[in-house]
């Protein structure tokens, strides 16, 4: 499965909204496209929460802004 980007997942997020505001899927399908859209939800929490932190790594050291490498694991 290729990783999208978060504008990407965004993206497949509103397209997902657009067909369960329209009412024209079945029972079975909206759950599933339900679904997709909690996962792709999720997905981009955890882009956005990597994002902040590696901002928070950014430090003020003696006047200077000081970057640090940031890991998720």
């Amino acid at each position: 499965m290729v990783k999208l980007n978060f504008e990407d997942n965004m993206e497949n997020l509103e397209k997902i909204v657009t067909e369960l505001e329209k009412g024209n899927l079945n029972l079975d399908e909206s759950i599933s496209k339900f679904e997709e859209g909690i996962k792709i939800s999720k997905e981009c929490n955890k882009m956005l929460e990597e994002a902040e932190k590696k901002i928070t790594i950014l430090l003020e050291k003696d006047g200077n802004i000081e970057e640090k490498n940031f890991t998720t694991e």
